[in-house]
């Protein structure tokens, strides 16, 4: 299939784009890298009646690292990440969960603000940066900035706290301290596809975080801020303990209720923890 006609424009500035978007009254769409939304246009899943296209925006691809974080344009893509053109010393997980999205293709062309604001609860992008306690920062038409907390940017499958005409521009990441810890498990059919269940663990004693996210559910994902009473006082990578009741009780409140489903979420999450907890 092919998708319904819509209108084309590509704005200078953030500016002009989210006076795009306002004057479409609800009905526009923003692309950058096409990677999600051209499948869907091509499958008439969405038929916008006009197509705003920010990637070449100056605003939404630029990056800045200083000490107390990392931030990156939306219109940055995950190979951008991967090969290192965004440098990542505050933060060095970056580029191996970059590399671990989808296909090459896909990554060249994928931003991050693009994955972020798809919403797909199997993004690995939605999960790590809710658990490196990113910051959104979007416009809007007036021009006034807002600050998201992206645990609270996604609000359900394919749904994110955008308002209307609003653009995510940015995403500031914090710095991870020296002795941070950081661990990803990804369970998928085959290389490439989408998680059927993931888990992340971040241990930053210097910060005193022991955070853990259960992704891929069939929502937004299910993070714990404080994991302790997930892991107990005792981090042995070597010996994994984990209160699996804790554990399924919040899946089941975020609908993941099959026996197998449960299993495959708390199996990613023990993977992530000895990953983390590891000397």
């Amino acid at each position: 299939m092919k998708p319904a006609n819509f209108d084309y424009v590509r704005p200078r500035t953030v500016a002009e784009a989210t006076k795009a978007l306002l004057s479409a009254n609800g009905s526009a769409k923003v692309i950058a890298g096409g990677q999600s939304l051209g499948p869907m246009l091509n499958l008439r899943l969405v038929q916008p009646s006009l197509l705003v296209d920010i990637a070449g925006l100056p605003e939404l691809t630029q990056v800045k690292q200083d000490r107390a974080g990392l931030t990156v344009g939306a219109a940055i893509t995950a190979a951008d990440i991967e090969d290192g053109r965004v440098p990542s010393a505050s933060v060095p997980v970056l580029p191996r969960i970059a590399g671990g999205i989808a296909y090459r293709a896909v990554r060249n062309r994928g931003t991050i603000g693009g994955s972020l604001c798809h919403a797909d609860p199997a993004a690995d992008w939605v999960c790590t940066l809710a658990a490196l306690g990113a910051i959104g920062h979007a416009v809007g038409p007036d021009g006034k900035g807002r600050d998201i907390p992206l645990k609270q940017f996604m609000l359900a499958a394919f749904e994110n706290s955008l308002a209307d005409a609003e653009i995510l521009v940015s995403v500031t990441i914090p710095a991870l301290s020296p002795s941070a810890r950081f661990g990803y498990s990804k369970i998928s059919r085959k290389t490439g596809k989408f998680a059927m269940a993931n888990g992340i663990v971040v241990q930053d004693p210097n910060h005193r975080t022991l955070r853990a996210v259960m992704g891929a559910t069939d929502g937004k994902p299910i993070l714990i801020e404080d994991a302790r009473p997930v892991f107990g006082e005792r981090l042995d990578a070597s010996d994994i303990r984990v209160d699996e009741t804790l554990l399924k009780r919040l899946l089941t409140d975020s609908g993941v209720t099959a026996d197998r489903a449960q299993h495959l979420h708390i199996t990613a999450l023990r993977r992530a923890a000895q990953e983390a907890f590891a000397a």
